[in-house]
């Protein structure tokens, strides 16, 4: 497919060094969607992330992800009209099982290794999670993605991204969202909405500011994790945040160097 993400320009990064050597991209489900917010998958937007995934797994970066399902079916809304709250997770990490799939078609078409592992095992589709199995694709180059939470019903896919993370070892969190970091109050309501360069861990917990949920900002507490919210539509974003350049949030310890 031909894609406006091989005719973007890539960001200069001549002679620069990536500042981190291994990450963990969480996306939405909804960043697949598009812009026409309908449920589903646009391939065209696909397209356009995996291609900017691409180039930055070329530079020499090993990259996990973690993708959500609510652009095909959200566990709690349905919970919240009456479905069984952990059948209806069950269903929710279905959903991202398929993200998962798309991701690796649309990666695959851009001649990138990829491997999908999955936290409930169906081996006809994808490998069952094995963290010494996840190291070692990333050791060798794959993208590897994985789908279907952390297999337990009541655990986001932030608290999935956070596990991961700390899984595989990797140097960050890389968030990636509809905005360009993290405010006091939604920008988008709110004209006058202040936006932080830099939080602690602790200020998320205690401002209740929507970076992750409380179970993943406390696992990236616990191990010194940084977490990256950075704005998905802008083009050579995910470059940019990969060689150090200061934009979106970082969250990181009191003692980290911010």
């Amino acid at each position: 497919m031909a894609s406006d993400a091989q005719t973007e320009q890539s960001v200069s990064t001549q002679g620069a060094v990536p500042i981190y050597r291994r990450i963990l991209l969480k996306l939405s489900g909804e960043a697949l969607m598009g812009e026409s917010g309908r449920l589903g998958i646009d391939p065209q937007t696909v397209d356009r992330i995996c291609g900017e995934i691409s180039r930055v797994s070329r530079m020499g970066v090993q990259i996990g992800i973690i993708v959500g399902g609510g652009n095909i079916f959200r566990g709690l809304s349905a919970s919240a009209r009456g479905m069984d709250r952990v059948t209806a997770d069950y269903m929710g990490m279905l959903a991202t099982v398929i993200n998962a799939l798309a991701l690796q078609d649309f990666l695959e078409r851009y001649d990138v290794e990829t491997r999908v592992m999955t936290a409930i095992k169906m081996e006809e589709l994808a490998e069952p999670f094995i963290r010494r199995r996840a190291i070692s694709h990333l050791e060798h180059g794959r993208i590897t993605i994985f789908g279907a939470g952390t297999g337990n019903p009541y655990f986001t896919t932030d608290t999935a991204a956070a596990l991961r993370a700390i899984e595989i070892e990797a140097d960050a969190i890389l968030k990636a969202t509809k905005v360009d970091g993290v405010y006091d109050k939604d920008p988008v309501l709110h004209p006058d909405a202040i936006k932080y360069d830099t939080l602690s861990y602790m200020d998320v917990v205690q401002k209740q500011l929507r970076v992750m949920d409380t179970t993943a900002v406390t696992l990236c507490m616990e191990n010194n994790l940084p977490i990256v919210v950075y704005k998905l539509k802008e083009p050579g974003n995910l470059e940019r945040v990969v060689f150090g350049e200061s934009i979106g949030t970082k969250v990181v310890g009191e003692s980290h160097d911010r």
